[in-house]
Formats: C-alpha cells, sequence, structure tokens
C-alpha cells in the first residue's frame, strides 16, 4: 500500500499550521513595531481598504492601545465608495479601472485629507476567484503609502503627501491573497518608518510576488 500524500488531500493556497503560526507572528511583531513608531511621533495611520475589506485594519486595531496612532480605516469596495467617501475622481476609475496605481494612489491622498493622519496606506486588488482579466488576472493588487511630512520651520506644509505605488501578484486562493496583500501593506508602512527609502529595489524586498510597475509620485 503506498504512503498516504497529506498534502494532496488540502485545497489550493492551504497553509501548513506551523507556516501559519509563523507568519500571524511576524505580522505581530511588525504591528508592535509600526505601533511604536507612530506613537513615539505623535502620527498616526488611515487605511483605504478594497480588496481586503478591512482585514488590514482588524488586524492592525487586535493590538491593544491602537487608538492612539490608528486614526480610521475606510472600505471602499464599490466605485461609488471610492468616489464618495474618499474623493477618487471618476475619470481616473473610467480610464485606469479600481485595480490601478492612479486609483490607489488617490485612495491614500483621499485617505489623508479626509482625516488629517499623516501617514496612509491604500489597497485595491483581484482576490479571485473570478474578475480577473488577461491585463489583470486573478492575485493582482495595487498599493499606495502615503505619508504627509511635518510642516516646515516656518510653519508651512507641503502641498500634498509623498505617495508610492507598487503591483504585486500574489498566488493561492481569495484568502491568501488577501492575508498576503495585509502582510505586504505593513512592511510598507515599517520600511518608511524605519528610515528606509520607498522605492522599486525595496518593494521587491517586502514580498517575491511584487510585478514591477512603481514609482514615486511627489
Amino acid at each position: 500500500m503506498s504512503e498516504h500524500n497529506e498534502q494532496a488531500d488540502n485545497p489550493p493556497g492551504w497553509t501548513p499550521p506551523g507556516q501559519l503560526t509563523a507568519e500571524v507572528t511576524r505580522r505581530e511583531q511588525r504591528i508592535a513595531c509600526l505601533a511604536e513608531a507612530l506613537e513615539a511621533r505623535g502620527m498616526r495611520l488611515a487605511t483605504a481598504e478594497s480588496c481586503t475589506g478591512g482585514l488590514l485594519a482588524a488586524n492592525l486595531t487586535d493590538r491593544p492601545g491602537s487608538s492612539q496612532w490608528f486614526d480610521c480605516g475606510f472600505v471602499t469596495y464599490s466605485n461609488q465608495a471610492k468616489q464618495r467617501d474618499l474623493g477618487v475622481p471618476a475619470h481616473l476609475l473610467a480610464e485606469a479601472g479600481a485595480v490601478s496605481g492612479e486609483v490607489v494612489a488617490a485612495m491614500a491622498d483621499g485617505a489623508i485629507r479626509r482625516v488629517g493622519s499623516e501617514y496612509a496606506v491604500a489597497i485595491s486588488g483581484v482576490a479571485g476567484p473570478g474578475g480577473g482579466s488577461e491585463a489583470k488576472p486573478v492575485g493582482t493588487v495595487w498599493f499606495a503609502w502615503a505619508w504627509c511630512p511635518p510642516p516646515a520651520a516656518d510653519g508651512t506644509r507641503p502641498d500634498g503627501a509623498q505617495t508610492f505605488i507598487a503591483r504585486y501578484r500574489f498566488e493561492g486562493d481569495r484568502q491568501a491573497v488577501r492575508e498576503a496583500a495585509v502582510d505586504v501593506a505593513l512592511r510598507g508602512l515599517c520600511a518608511h518608518l524605519g528610515g528606509h527609502a520607498w522605492d522599486e529595489a525595496a518593494a521587491g524586498e517586502w514580498s517575491p510576488a511584487h510585478w514591477p510597475a512603481a514609482g514615486l509620485k511627489l
């Protein structure tokens, strides 16, 4: 009788329990570092989520005391919500589509403008199992990280936030894509708060699923 192959019985995107525990621990560590950095600087974070449906905000607020540095989370799943709640221009949605660098940049900028936070991260993608296309296959997720620099010595504030966009294509089922998106969003925030630049090279380090098509928009 042949040896039973346990892995063959598992569905696509299945993660072994031991690996899942390690991933959760790393996520908790990143959130702890993020919380400490924001709180030490007196800064606040807002999130703008589409395909992750509030999963990032839920993970952030799992940490006790998160109200000291987490401002709010927008879950703008429909195009109408992106326009109404974040001020995303209708022409961007029509021309580039909801899953695009242009739209996530507008989402992140809109979150900062709405709540006045120093940081924001926006996520929009195709989590699957349907909805993909040749140009935007299932697993495609766009991110935008935005930072509003503090006022200058004379009290003047910069005109708009600095925003970096990056695209990834994650493997696995719907939940795997959403979980991977949360981790990349956290890594981007931690990198900037840790003094590292937002650029293509850094984005490639946050996940091997990086699909280069990004740039720094000032």
